[in-house]
Formats: structure tokens, sequence, C-alpha cells
């Protein structure tokens, strides 16, 4: 019996190609997205496929569109992409999607993100478990459904994708920048020339320093992951010796994105996600915006001070945007660095996100580590993991230890002290891992806290 559970994770498909994901198993999937749309009542006719610039996507990518041709869907393919590409495909042309990518992942890795028409997740409670069950089904008959006739169009939607990214943040008036983008040899470097650059549209007041533009999916700089430290020592470097402004690293898929001020010094996400919200609620007073319970307690506040209403999710994109479509909000951001935006069919874009923050950069006067210091008001220590046999049994016993604090089991446990400290302590869904997040109000105090929990969890 086919078994695709150690593939088919919470929120997407990701595998070591071809050990564990081949050809013959995206073949099955692209039938089985297909026949779950249908079953779900969803329009099937066509679905939009791309991927991004690792080696065996192209490959995947095909068998994909050959299985959904099997179950009767024409394919649009548009190619190299990157993720928020093929979110604004599926939204600007109304159809279900498939994005072939491993998004940070090490370059043995490839999977699938899913989404319905208008961007909408596709995840374990709204549909991937099916696709995954049918697509099982599938690699277990032995005589398999034939290749239906091939129906496939090539299309290119870069110029469009980038016309609405500009119509969304207009950058046209802002003092002049220098940008160093580190795109890590990944999807970003084929998108920020045609967003930020002058490739097929008028020329910014940016002056884009290229870092790692060459597609390459073996990733021989370094990992297209910018929330490991190790992965920004070159952009903090050339940041330095070039006297640059900002700078912009972009993970593999470039829906995430990482900003460093003129000092080298990263700007956290938390910040970030004040910053874009307070600009958001500008546009759209008294809106509502979402953040996750890890991103800093400053985030809640600056939406608060700026007229919206703040409202605490899950870790996780399905929570975050089934929150925004709930309550309309106007943006969403998390403490990974993934930022949501209604006005992009509540679908995460980095590069909208690195956008607003130009925008509020070039659209005043001083360096970004003296505009970013309203939003950075307390000290966060960052994700900390902890291997553990017995992750319930730890979090018992630092609840236990903390006793007489406020307790909050929305993700995990979180843990709120007088004094303004808290802390939160999650379980790992995919590892043995207990994953912690610590602020207070002073570095000293955040140190001690953070010392405190881990040698619990630890010992």
């Amino acid at each position: 019996m086919s078994d695709l559970s150690k593939i088919v994770k919470a929120y997407d498909v990701r595998g070591i190609v071809p050990d564990q994901f081949d050809e013959a198993i995206a073949r099955a999937l692209g039938t089985a997205f297909v026949e779950m749309l249908r079953e779900s009542g969803d329009d099937a006719d066509r679905i939009v496929i791309a991927h991004d610039m690792r080696e065996s996507g192209p490959g995947l990518a095909a068998a994909f569109a050959r299985g959904a041709n099997a179950a009767g869907a024409a394919v649009v393919n548009i190619g190299l992409a990157s993720t928020d590409e093929l979110y604004y495909a599926s939204g600007s042309l109304g159809l279900p999607g498939a994005m072939f990518t491993a998004s940070h992942n090490p370059a043995q890795y490839n999977g699938i993100k899913l989404c319905r028409a208008g961007a909408k997740p596709v995840g374990q409670d709204s549909g991937l478990a099916v696709v995954r069950q049918r697509a099982e089904a599938l690699l277990d008959d032995l005589n398999g459904a034939a290749d239906g006739p091939s129906r496939v169009e090539t299309r290119d939607l870069l110029t469009s994708y980038a016309e609405h990214l500009r119509s969304l943040v207009d950058l046209s008036g802002i003092r002049p920048l220098k940008v160093i983008v580190d795109a890590g040899n990944g999807m970003g470097g084929f998108t920020v020339p045609a967003v930020l650059g002058d490739q097929v549209l008028p020329a910014l007041p940016l002056e884009i320093v290229p870092l790692y533009f060459e597609l390459d999916g073996s990733f021989p700089n370094h990992e297209a992951n910018p929330l490991d430290p190790a992965n920004l020592v070159d952009l903090q470097q050339a940041i330095r010796e070039q006297g640059a402004d900002i700078g912009v690293a972009f993970d593999g898929d470039a829906d995430r994105c990482f900003i460093i001020d003129e000092n080298g010094d990263p700007v956290s996400p938390s910040a970030v996600t004040a910053l874009v919200a307070k600009r958001e609620l500008a546009k759209f007073p008294g809106s509502t915006v979402i953040h996750n319970l890890i991103t800093s307690a400053a985030v809640p506040e600056i939406i608060q001070e700026n007229g919206g209403t703040p409202v605490r999710s899950r870790v996780g994109h399905s929570f975050i945007k089934a929150e925004m479509a709930r309550t309309n909000a106007v943006f969403g951001g998390e403490h990974s660095a993934h930022y949501y935006f209604r006005d992009f069919w509540f679908a995460d874009t980095g590069m909208l996100a690195a956008m607003h923050v130009l925008a509020a950069l070039g659209g005043q006067d001083l360096p970004l580590s003296e505009f970013a210091a309203e939003y950075e008001r307390y000290a966060a220590s960052g994700e900390i993991n902890s291997t553990v046999e017995d992750a319930a049994a730890k979090t018992a016993e630092v609840r236990a230890h903390f006793a007489g604090a406020t307790f909050d089991e929305l993700d995990g446990l979180t843990v709120s002290l007088p004094d303004g400290a808290w802390f939160n302590l999650r379980a790992s869904n995919t590892e043995p891992l207990l994953r912690l997040n610590v602020e207070a109000p002073k570095p000293d105090r955040m140190a001690s806290l953070r010392d405190e929990v881990l040698a619990i969890v630890r010992s």
C-alpha cells in the first residue's frame, strides 16, 4: 500500500526527490487534486501551476499537469515563478493553483503548495488529506488511469504581477534608496528585477544591488532561509561595506522577506508587522489586523494606537488566513516573516511587505535603524528549539514552576508574568522539539527568564 504521509504535511507536500517524491507521485497528486476540488463543489475545469528554480521542478510540474489532464482539467502553466506570483495567478485568473517549491529546504527537496481559486489555502483539514488518500489509491491501482489529451497553455504573468504590486504601493515619489537584495539564488532573483527594477516597468528611485540573483536550486552560496542568522552574514557585510540604506533577504520561493538596517542589524518581523499594520490602517481606518501569538507585545499595542483592532491567532498560515477571512482583516503578520494582505487575496507575499518598508523608509529622512526603533519596544529571544523526549511532560513541568502566573493555551503554553515579561512554549508538529519564545521589557530580564525556562526544559 502506498503511504504518502511522510511527504504530505499539514500545509503542503514536501519530500526528498526522487526517494520520497517523484514524477509518478506528482502525476497521482495532480489527478487527486482535481478530483478533490470537484467533490467539494469547486470549479476544476482549469488549474494554474508554476515551479521555482529547483532542477526537479519542471519535470514534477509537467507530471502533475498530466495527472490534472487525466482528470479532465486544462492547465495554465506560468513556468518559473515565486510562490506569491502563483497566488497572484490564482487570484487574478480565479483558478485553483499548484506551486512546485520546497521553500527554504535544502536542494534535494521539492514539494507543492496547493490553493483553491482566489489563493484560498488547501491544508490537511481543507482538502489535503483527501488529496493524499486519493493519490495513494491511484498509485496502488496497477492499471492506472491513462493520460488524457494534453491541454496545457503556457502564459507569462510576470509583468502583470509586477504591475499589480506597484498599484498597491507607490514607490515613485520616495527619496532615492540604495537597496541590497540577497535572493539566495532563489526566486527573488527572478521577481525583484521585474517589480523593483526596470526590467519590465519604468525605473523607481531605487538602486538595486543584487546578491546571488542567479537562479540555482543547489544554493551554492548559502541556504535560502533568512531566519537562520548564518544566511544573513553576506548581506550584512555588503550593507556595511557599500553604505546601503537597507537590505532585503528573500527565502527560496520568495514568499518571505527579512529586513536588515543600514548598520547590518536585523529588523524583527514583529517590527515589520507593526510598521505595515500602521500603513494599512492609515489607508483603511478602523480595520482588523491579525498577528500570531509569537509576535511582540508591541504589535497589538501599535495596532490599537493607530485605531485598528488586533486579533491574536495561532501560528501557521492556515490559521492566519482563516482568521483574516473571518474578520475581513486588512493585514496579518507572523514572527516567521510571513505577511498577508487583504488586497492580495489574503495571501502572503514577501515582495509586497518589502515594498511597504521601502515606501515607509523612503517617505521620511531618518535612517532605518532610527525609524524602526519606534516598532522595537521590547527585548525578544527569538525562537529557541530544544530536543525533548516528552514535550507534554516538560510543558506541564514548566507550568507548575510558574504557578500563579497567567496562562493561555491558544497554541502551546503562553505564560504572562506581572512585570510584563512573557514566554510561549509549543511543541513541534513534526519533530521531538519544544520551541521557546521569550519577551520582556528589558534585555537582562528577557535573558534571565529565557535561562530559567530552558533550565527546566533541558534538565
